[in-house]
């Protein structure tokens, strides 16, 4: 049989799965492909462009099967852009002067990215983000000026939206200094809200890149050097930059479309109907190039979709674009953000339900319709954990309460699980839905997820919903009896306790270390599951800085500034007060500290002092003078000790039979530092009548006539937990030896990002086994945990202290990275009981129009 020939213009993402669907189901062999790509290369995923800056190579970003490219009915042609389309020949010509007769035609052209008419924009120095040649030009340019300036480099990047984050991203995985100078209000305007907007920017100032909003370039100015300079903006401001990345958009390159007659949309593109047949019904067009439905539709999902539809429609099949599913997720080293359906709340009648964590830096919203049961969209900012599991379930109706949704994870069970229909879309790079991937499982026999990526393709794009499709699968293995698969991540085959030992036993020191001894690939790069575990792992088998090296960008936000970031962007100081007790000095200390810094200050749950309000630039010089005066890091912002809350005890009180607080202080210096699959909390009371609600804690303690008692596995928050009795009438001696080894097995053993609470629900044979473990030593272990724990509390040190006396590690606490000395304008107060809390909205548009209103940002008075 004669096959019949389809052209297919363009190499990108798009055509790659246009060919491959093709093939996969053209068995008879009725189409033979030419592919007609104008770069060198195979296609590769740009989605993944950003790692390239991490050390991937260009033949890592290869998609798919390279036999895809080996098959007799398929031709690959690189590096030869087609020139011109003759409709009426069914012919195209490419640069090569070669012409190429079709029976079908697919433009899959894609788009470019676009450059608005700035003076200067030709410079030197300006790049786009387009392209594995745009980011290897952009990479080679910023190394040749680091090597010449002997100073950071200063990087613009001209675009706040999904692209722009990427490439400062990038210019900052460079060792740059990077800008994000967006024209809207707020990050990711086209995504996100005005609330998640302003939370993603805390998070993008965290990991050290500055951002200014409602800032256009007029113009970009070259230096006398050569190159860019610097660059001027409407409101009379000026940004210096070494060099400019435009991220501004892109538009569609239907250039050829044009030039042939096919028709074209207001706003570019190549018109479609919903089976992607152009105005000519011999030319198909599908991902960016195509404008349909009335739009064209920068997402790589929609694009996938298009090329399944025109795959079946050669076929001779019916099928339709079902509509683009928008849904966004940000791919940035340390930021997690997600965006899904009616996120701006359009829909009428629809409701808003929000939940913002000031202290963790979390931003949530979910809109409702007007029953508040079904869900119409999300915005997911500072914690997108819950992204895989809620996009699936868009128009659906959720179980349960929703706010359970928003809710953090770990400490208890949180929101109801989601049972998925079989039409629900998991994975909509892919489209595949929930019931594909349990028939992996049931009906091809799928026995772990890198299979059912095999079989289905679900998570080999994005990778988003790789956690949804890690649940489905484990869920159907364990209906059918099948050991599931306790494996860390698709980055590593051992769970996290397996790795924990591997690392302990091996020695290993890094990340990379770790990746290339026990990853599933050497050259693995790691995800958001595998890296802080990974880093917590390292902080007790091979303790060192939190700041030191890569393990910088392994931690979670709040441990890149070593405090906790707030709702309006500042952050949260808590030096640490061992068993609540302080000294009258000390608290002079404190309160000295707060007044000069104009800083809010409040008595904590765990009996310290908090301080709100501190611009990230003041954070060394408050920490200057709280070391002075013998403070030292509270660790409110790490997966570790938090307090050690104690009563007064028989020292001052009448019913009390054991010092308390004496104890109190002994652990919280004991174990002050230490990391651990989640937040630790102690508490010591004096006596049965529990004042310091001990048995609320991960390890409580409660003084007896012979000694101590000793509870484990409690903690409040939002699914409370009473800690269960491990030993009684302890010596303290007996009882610090308890809790040492209680502490390091769990913290060997459980699961990331796993409370003492649920750990212990989990342990097989429950806290009799625990008793055997850390009281009679059933597992042999009990020496190495011992000398663990004499290790950590020999090696401990002041992350704070050390930090100032660093003056690399001190480079990260400025406000804005090309303007260290320049204090953020965006904190505005207002007094309030006798102290400064943020301005609201209203407040700051008050301060505006010059009513009287006193708003004034955090002050910087130092005393001499």
């Amino acid at each position: 049989m004669n096959s019949r020939h389809l052209v297919v213009v363009g190499g990108g993402m798009v055509a790659q799965r246009l060919v491959e669907a093709l093939r996969d189901r053209d068995a008879a062999g009725t189409w033979r492909i030419t592919v007609l790509a104008e770069e060198p290369r195979r296609p590769y995923d740009r989605v993944a462009l950003t790692s390239y800056f991490s050390g991937r190579k260009p033949e890592e970003l290869e998609l798919g099967d390279a036999a895809l490219w080996d098959d007799p009915l398929v031709t690959l042609v690189r590096d030869d852009a087609v020139t011109a389309v003759d409709r009426d020949a069914r012919t195209v010509t490419a640069a090569s002067g070669r012409t190429y007769a079709y029976d079908h035609l697919v433009l899959a052209t894609g788009s470019y990215a676009w450059v608005p008419p700035t003076e200067g924009a030709d410079l030197p120095g300006v790049f786009v983000y387009r392209t594995i040649d745009d980011v290897a030009a952009l990479r080679g340019y910023v190394e040749k000026l680091q090597e010449d300036l002997r100073r950071p480099v200063r990087g613009a990047v001209l675009g706040g939206g999904l692209l722009g984050l990427e490439a400062a991203g990038a210019l900052h995985a460079l060792g740059a200094q990077a800008t994000v100078l967006q024209v809207g209000s707020h990050l990711m305007d086209t995504q996100l809200d005005l609330g998640g907007g302003e939370a993603l920017r805390r998070l993008i100032n965290a990991i050290g890149i500055g951002v200014r909003v409602n800032a256009m370039t007029v113009r970009i100015r070259p230096h006398r050097r050569g190159g860019v300079g610097r660059l001027d903006l409407a409101d009379g401001g000026r940004v210096d930059a070494d060099v400019v990345v435009v991220a501004a958009g892109v538009r569609p390159r239907d250039e050829l479309a044009r030039a042939a007659g096919l028709e074209v949309g207001p706003r570019g593109g190549v018109v479609v109907d919903d089976t992607c047949l152009s105005s000519d019904p011999a030319v198909s067009a599908v991902g960016e190039v195509a404008c349909i439905q009335g739009a064209c539709i920068g997402l790589v999902a929609p694009g996938y979709a298009m090329a399944e539809v025109t795959a079946d429609r050669l076929l001779g099949g019916a099928a339709e674009f079902p509509g683009a599913d928008t849904a966004t997720k940000l791919k940035l080293a340390g930021v997690d953000v997600a965006s899904f359906g009616d996120a701006f709340g359009r829909t009428e009648g629809a409701l808003e339900l929000v939940w913002a964590d000031p202290v963790a830096g979390v931003y949530k919203k979910l809109v409702m319709s007007d029953d508040a049961r079904t869900l119409l969209g999300g915005v997911l900012v500072g914690d997108a954990s819950a992204y895989a599991s809620l996009r699936p379930m868009l128009g659906r109706e959720l179980p349960g309460d929703p706010a359970a949704f928003l809710l953090p994870e770990g400490g208890g069970s949180g929101a109801p699980d989601l049972e998925l229909p079989d039409d629900a879309g998991v994975c909509s790079c892919n489209n595949v839905s929930a019931g594909t991937i349990r028939a992996a499982v049931t009906e091809h026999g799928c026995t772990d997820v890198g299979a059912v990526k095999a079989c289905t393709r679900a998570g080999t794009s994005c990778g988003s919903c790789l956690p949804l499709v890690k649940k489905l699968v484990t869920t159907e293995l364990s209906k059918q009896g099948i050991t599931v698969s306790s494996a860390l991540c698709e980055h590593f085959a051992l769970s996290r306790a397996q790795l924990y030992d591997a690392v302990l036993v091996s020695g290993v020191r890094s990340f990379t270390e770790v990746v290339e001894r026990f990853g599933t690939r050497a050259e693995g790069r790691g995800c958001d599951i595998c890296k802080p575990a990974v880093a917590s792992i390292l902080a007790t088998t091979a303790p060192a800085h939190v700041l030191e090296g890569e393990r910088a960008a392994l931690q979670d936000t709040n441990d890149h500034v070593m405090a906790n970031l707030q709702k309006d962007g500042s952050y949260s100081v808590v030096p640490r007060i061992p068993g609540g007790e302080v000294t009258p000095e000390g608290l002079i200390a404190i309160g000295e500290v707060a007044k000069d810094f104009g800083l809010y200050t409040k008595i904590t749950g765990g009996q310290r002092i908090d301080m709100f309000g501190a611009r990230i630039d003041q954070l060394p010089l408050i920490w200057q003078r709280l070391v002075d005066a013998g403070f030292e890091s509270g660790h409110a912002y790490g997966k570790s000790l938090r307090t050690v809350k104690s009563c007064v005890g028989s020292t001052w009180c009448r019913f009390g039979v054991q010092d308390s607080v004496a104890l109190a202080v002994l652990l919280e210096l004991r174990y002050r530092g230490l990391r651990s699959p989640h937040k630790l909390k102690m508490g010591v009371s004096g006596c049965a009548r529990e004042c310091a609600e001990a048995r609320g804690k991960d390890v409580g303690v409660i003084a007896t006539d012979k000694g101590w008692n000793v509870y484990v596995g409690g903690n409040g928050g939002f699914t409370p937990k009473h800690a269960v009795l491990l030993a009684e009438d302890l010596s303290t001696e007996d009882l610090i030896r308890t809790i040492d080894r209680f502490l390091l097995y769990y913290i060997r053993t459980a699961d990331r990002l796993q409370r003492t609470a649920p750990w212990l629900e989990e342990l097989e044979g429950g806290v009799d086994a625990l008793r055997g473990v850390v009281l009679e030593d059933t597992l042999g272990i009990a020496a190495d945990l011992d000398e663990q724990m004499a290790r950590h509390v020999t090696e401990y040190e002041d992350e704070w202290r050390a930090t100032l006396e660093d003056p690399e590690k001190l480079r990260r606490f400025a406000s804005f990275v090309n303007a260290p000395q320049t204090a953020d304008p965006s904190l505005a107060y207002v007094p309030e009981r006798g102290q400064a809390r943020p301005a609201t909205a209203d407040e700051r548009d008050a301060a505006l129009r010059g009513e009287p209103v006193l708003v004034a940002g955090t002050t910087l008075e130092v005393r001499a």
